[in-house]
């Protein structure tokens, strides 16, 4: 570990000590403790947590301040980023991959990342007395985290204002009512402060997707107040009439239905519904009822029962395809590695037609691999139906953002002779593929299972594997590459329908527009 910057050789190593220094809380026989010794510790542990917010926005800074942007892409270069991605706020002299960069050091997500670098400059340009607090335990974390988000997008001298009459009272409000109290300051002070926040949620806005519990999920969006008033009026009243038609079932349970129809077939009901792609991961013994285990759809956890009852209503059960789309299987060994995709017609052939070498089967020669590698720098349609099957959203720890979003990326580069192969390619969001092009410092490597690590530039490894990929038992060797087509593998003509996994996306991959 490099010396700190301007530190003397007895400071470096007095820091480089403190940093080996094995992690361990400052923490009291809790079981010893009395009522009043345990609330005392309470408060203290409240004041520990806010002086270690603290810290970490300081943490925060100086990363931020070491992470220049002198290499980072300018305006009309190649890989420049795009000016509708950019906030307007960017902090001058701060690369633009340092979120990112953040974010695998935290080991959390990008949206995480940045909110903590801006909650940290608010604190510290325009709270300096909040952050002063903060940092000595006398004002808890929630409370200085409401002042900054409320106050994060007014000028410094306003900010401060109302910080210098709220910071007195602030312990003595409840955080709902210190956010109240801090609105209602900045409405009166400078209005347009309030409007340019509006404004900025309306171009933040988007629909969301939450995995939900018993296979269930929830779907959102946010929405102008008034819009959404109206819409929840109008499946209310939906709901009520089919109440009052004579359906017996909870209203809410119909408002939910009423919900997902007018979604799916916004047509009306005599129209035929919209089509959309959906991914469905399932075992071969969960379709026949033969195991509970449960299945994926486009990433949210369903039971065997629910993976029944969709594959039977879009028509799935069976080799044949259904009516809005195709259907693709993919074949994994039992540790969820993923070995081979294949169409509908093409499974057909092959079970029809055996092993050419051994008409009679139960030679075990390969009829299934991944698509072969080729010369070219483009992949093919096999190797992209291959790749997006395995990695089913962006392979960057902690993104997930869904697959029909993302690159396919040599992660060892085309021009460094980075192989055109399903072993060499990866998912990656556009941002977080102009990450790995343009910023310095970071290290990708992909193993043959499809395996991710990321090392960033200051020294920090993330690892992430295939969603349907387990880990081996401890003791037991990483499985060996999995093999190209053409070549020996486990696979064999009437092995292939038995198999104990298997995966069926809907249709093909969506196209992605280029890089540049």
């Amino acid at each position: 570990m490099p010396r700190i910057s301007g530190a003397s050789t007895v400071e470096g190593v007095l820091v480089d000590w403190s940093l080996d220094q094995p992690v361990s809380p400052s923490a009291l026989p809790v079981g010893l403790l009395s009522q009043e010794q345990a609330a005392a510790e309470l408060v203290r542990h409240q004041r520990r947590q806010a002086m270690a917010a603290a810290y970490e926005a300081e943490l925060v800074l100086r990363m931020a301040e070491l992470t220049g942007d002198e290499f980072d892409p300018r305006p009309g270069c190649p890989g420049a980023r795009s000016p509708r991605w950019a906030d307007g706020e960017d902090p001058e002299g701060v690369s633009e991959f340092f979120t990112g960069e953040l974010a695998l050091v935290l080991n959390r997500g990008r949206g995480t990342a940045d909110h903590l670098h801006s909650r940290a400059r608010v604190w510290r340009e325009k709270l300096p007395a909040t952050f002063a607090a903060l940092s000595s335990g006398e004002l808890d974390v929630a409370r200085a985290a409401a002042l900054a988000d409320v106050l994060a997008h007014t000028s410094v001298e306003l900010a401060r204002v109302i910080e210098s009459q709220l910071l007195p009272e602030a312990v003595d409000l409840s955080v709902a009512r210190l956010r109240a109290r801090a609105l209602e300051l900045l409405l009166s002070l400078d209005a347009a402060a309030a409007e340019e926040r509006r404004q900025r949620a309306k171009k933040s806005a988007d629909v969301f997707l939450q995995p939900g519990q018993d296979g269930m999920a929830t779907l959102g969006a946010d929405l102008p107040a008034d819009e959404a008033a109206e819409g929840y009026a109008m499946i209310d009243a939906l709901a009520r009439m089919a109440k009052a038609d004579g359906d017996d079932r909870p209203v809410a349970q119909l408002r939910t239905e009423l919900f997902s129809l007018l979604l799916r077939r916004p047509g009306g009901a005599d129209q035929p519904p919209a089509t959309a792609h959906l991914t469905i991961t399932t075992t071969l013994d969960s379709l026949t009822g033969a195991s509970a285990e449960a299945g994926w759809v486009n990433g949210l956890v369903i039971t065997a029962a629910h993976v029944r009852e969709l594959l039977t209503r879009i028509a799935a059960l069976g080799l044949s395809d259904p009516p809005a789309g195709g259907l693709t299987f993919a074949v994994t060994d039992a540790d969820g590695r993923l070995l081979a995709t294949t169409t509908v017609a093409e499974l057909l052939r092959l079970a029809k037609k055996g092993c050419p070498q051994h008409p009679a089967g139960g030679c075990g020669c390969p009829v299934l691999a991944a698509p072969p590698a080729t010369g070219a720098y483009a992949h093919t349609e096999r190797q992209e139906r291959f790749v997006r099957t395995r990695d089913r959203a962006c392979r960057m720890p902690n993104c997930g953002q869904r697959v029909g979003w993302t690159d396919l990326d040599h992660v060892v580069p085309h021009a460094c002779d980075g192989a055109t192969t399903c072993t060499n390619l990866c998912c990656l969001c556009r941002s977080h593929h102009r990450l790995k092009t343009f910023a310095r410092g970071w290290r990708f490597v992909l193993d043959p299972d499809g395996t991710l690590h990321v090392t960033t530039p200051s020294g920090i490894t993330r690892t992430t594997r295939p969603p349907g990929l387990r880990r081996p038992p401890p003791g037991l060797p990483e499985p060996a590459k999995p093999p190209e087509q053409g070549s020996p593998g486990p696979l064999g003509t009437l092995e292939l329908l038995r198999r104990p996994r298997t995966t069926r996306p809907a249709t093909g991959p969506e196209d992605d527009p280029p890089l540049f």
